[in-house]
């Protein structure tokens, strides 16, 4: 008797008994490290620790709200440990959205900064290096129906939550507690320079770790919990100056500079600190997903015992499960009555509409997957990259509404790139971007590169139409010159003299035929010059070939590129089938070193189909591949053979071929094959082997007085092959790799390079 008045006695005091114990758990910032936080919830729950309330902090916040949402720590690991969280936070579409029909010829830029030009041409700066179109996408697709559950208001999720991001502006932090829930997720991981901001109550927020990393003191004002379990994965704990580190930190200076220090003792003496072993782990450690959540599950394992000495109630897993599926079982289904475009003119609107198959003069009942594929076919034009989609829920109707709002435009793009490399082929690229977009999006570029033995300045202009065409006049000028493109470590016995000038001009016009090919069709005018030497042996007093062609070629082109590289690729495939016609005029203006005496002229006509395949198999740490490639054509011969070889289609299967004049690997028909195999040492670091067969129909002679002929030998294959490393930085691939080719003037040879060794395409490519 005297117990239980006791207990009515402090009931009524408002102190709380053991029976009405809540739990608050705080979850830090830390990239890729906070995946640790998925493994100490899984070790909570099977462990019946209740979890009545969470706080977080940048991805500490995002696996508070995922939880908060409804899902199980097995569901969030799930989803971490997927190829598509891979693909999210690398900036990639999903697999299978990764729609081809905007991109364009790639270029060696290994750098694109943002710039706004306003209409009184004042020039704004975009920080963000890394793109958030799938991420975006992904945290309102993962949490709006949970969202559409609570209202907005935090409170009635499935744990009360709170996310905490950051006003730069004010220099305060801002705690989320109601609003859209991808919203609160996607704000407070604005990693400053890292991501564009998002404009959250009127307000531009950023990640919620440049003030609080570690916001025990929010769980504590709002929740007020008996006891708080802090997780807390941030390296940035010092108190006093490391001195014996400060060398090592201090590659990690930017970090520091904008996360606030996460203190283990702001969690009070009846909480339980929990500090996961993450030594060798960097914040940008995505790929090491499971060991990550190993470390958090057995950081929490080894303290289960203190944590169930501080909180003395339980809370069953089927008691648990049994709460999280009648919270989802509210879920209104992902139908859509309505999309929304904020920001955009009137014009702008209708095409956005076009491409969204949306008339808001006859709304239809629109499906999920629908709105997802149209919005990837959209963001795959990097000019729409600046667009934010939320999903809205209409209450009264019971269904949702997409919109998509226009963030600060990004209508002016530099990119810069180039390679440096250990032979004379090294060049620097600047690539210029401008776009305008009403009716139709124009988009204006202008690619220069220079070097030693590649020159080239490009104009395109290519205009989109929302119906899915478009139309791109070109205009180029491309110049490459052999005899400057010397080894640098080895001395070249016999040096190709061959000055090559490339310019044209035409149009193209271009459809995706399904999701992921695109067909183009052109028409493009010729006028190129290649100055030669018919001998392997050059002198100061000989003059050169002139070789003039002159016409145009029209051509049919089939593709498609999932490929995750532009070079050194490890998964994806690109096809391509291209059908010409070429019409030129042959001006042969013969040198010394010609047994020509006069100019000759002719004109050829000629069809050429080619054929190539590149594909990647398995996603483990050995990626094997294949390329094929094959050419058929009527091709004719030109005057002498040197200006036939140099005009034939050629075969390029190393990263240096398109630097050398390879005799062996040149026929008017030919089939090639070879295999391309990848082995991933570390997460950016590969080891690649890879081997070759070139086998032509008939191969090119040339007979005593100069001229070509061709030779049909069955068993002439030719072989060629490497073997290297290759490191994806942050400025394009450094590589060290041994090339062997079946040809006599360039057999074996050592490349070191840092940077994309890519070229524009010849005209009669």
């Amino acid at each position: 008797m005297k117990h239980f008045l006791l207990v009515v006695i402090l009931s009524l005091c408002g102190i709380k008994t053991y029976s009405q114990q809540k739990v608050g758990l705080v979850l830090s910032g830390g990239a890729a490290k906070g995946i640790a936080h998925v493994g100490v919830l899984k070790a909570l729950e099977e462990h019946e620790v209740p979890i009545d309330y969470v706080v977080g902090t940048s991805m500490g916040g995002i696996i508070a709200g995922c939880y908060a949402a409804g899902m199980s720590p097995d569901q969030i690991e799930n989803i971490v440990l997927s190829e598509q969280f891979l693909r999210w936070v690398n900036g990639l579409p999903e697999t299978g959205y990764n729609y081809y029909y905007h991109e364009g010829e790639v270029n060696p830029n290994f750098l694109k900064v943002n710039l706004s030009l306003d209409s009184i041409l004042n020039f704004q700066l975009n920080t963000s290096i890394a793109s958030d179109v799938s991420l975006n996408f992904a945290l309102t697709e993962q949490v709006a129906q949970a969202s559409a559950i609570s209202k907005k208001d935090f409170d009635n999720l499935f744990v009360p939550l709170r996310v905490v991001a950051a006003d730069i502006f004010t220099q305060n932090q801002v705690i989320l507690e109601k609003g859209l829930l991808s919203d609160a997720l996607r704000a407070t991981q604005t990693v400053p320079f890292f991501y564009n901001p998002i404009r959250v109550e009127g307000k531009y927020l950023f990640d919620g770790g440049v003030y609080n990393n570690f916001p025990v003191d929010v769980a504590q004002d709002v929740f007020k919990p008996d006891v708080i379990i802090g997780c807390n994965v941030s390296s940035k704990i010092y108190n006093d100056y490391p001195y014996d580190l400060d060398e090592k930190l201090i590659a990690n200076s930017l970090l520091f500079l904008l996360l606030d220090k996460s203190d283990p003792a702001s969690v009070p003496k009846n909480g339980v600190y929990i500090q996961p072993d993450l030594r060798g782990y960097t914040s940008f450690d995505f790929a090491r997903a499971k060991s990550l959540v190993d470390s958090g599950y057995v950081q929490t394992l080894r303290q289960i015992e203190e944590i169930k000495s501080k909180i003395t109630t339980t809370r069953s897993c089927e008691e648990v499960t049994s709460r999280r599926n009648e919270f989802n079982n509210k879920n209104a289904p992902l139908i859509f009555n309505e999309i929304k475009f904020k920001g955009f003119n009137s014009k702008q609107r209708k095409y956005l509409q076009h491409i969204f198959h949306y008339n808001p003069a006859k709304p239809e009942p629109l499906s999920f997957s629908k709105i997802k594929r149209s919005y990837f076919k959209l963001v795959s034009e990097q000019y729409f990259n600046n667009v934010y989609p939320n999903i809205l829920f209409d209450s009264l109707n019971r269904s949702f509404q997409f919109q998509l709002t226009r963030r600060p435009q990004k209508n002016f793009q530099v990119e810069f790139g180039g390679v440096i490399a250990s032979r004379d082929i090294s060049n620097i690229f600047l690539g210029l971007n401008v776009y305008n977009f009403n009716n139709q999006l124009l988009h204006i570029y202008g690619g220069f590169q220079t070097g030693n033995f590649y020159k080239a300045a490009e104009i395109k202009t290519r205009l989109d139409f929302p119906f899915q065409m478009y139309v791109e006049p070109i205009i180029g000028y491309h110049t490459w010159d052999y005899l400057e493109s010397d080894d640098l470590i080895q001395k070249v016995s016999s040096p190709t003299v061959l000055r090559r000038v490339n310019r044209l001009f035409g149009v193209h016009v271009g459809w995706p035929m399904g999701s992921f090919f695109k067909n183009s069709i052109g028409i493009v005018g010729i006028n190129n010059r290649d100055d030669y030497s018919n001998r392997n042996v050059f002198v100061s007093s000989d003059t050169l070939d002139a070789l003039k062609l002159t016409g145009f070629k029209t051509e049919f082109i089939f593709s498609a590129n999932t490929l995750n590289r532009k070079q050194y690729a490890s998964s994806g495939k690109n096809y391509c089938l291209t059908a010409q016609y070429f019409n030129i005029n042959e001006e042969l203006e013969p040198g010394n070193t010609s047994v020509e005496e006069g100019t000759v002229e002719a004109n050829h006509q000629w069809f050429r189909v080619k054929a190539s395949l590149e594909q990647y198999f398995n996603a483990g740490w050995f990626r094997p591949g294949v390329y094929l490639e094959g050419v058929l054509s009527n091709q004719p011969f030109f005057q002498n053979y040197k200006g036939t070889l140099i005009n034939a289609p050629a075969f390029y299967p190393l990263q240096d071929s398109r630097t050398l004049l390879l005799e062996n690997f040149r026929s008017f028909n030919f089939l090639a094959a070879g295999s391309r195999n990848v082995f991933r040492i570390k997460n950016r670091l590969d080891f690649r082997l890879e081997g070759y067969a070139f086998k032509p129909i008939e191969y090119l002679k040339e007979t005593n007085n100069q001229e070509t002929v061709a030779v049909k030998d069955l068993k002439s294959i030719y072989f060629s092959g490497t073997a290297g490393l290759v490191l994806h930085s942050p400025i394009g691939p450094i590589s060290l790799s041994v090339n062997y080719y079946d040809d006599k003037e360039n057999k074996l040879g050592v490349l070191l390079h840092a940077g994309f060794l890519l070229y524009n395409k010849h005209s009669l490519e």
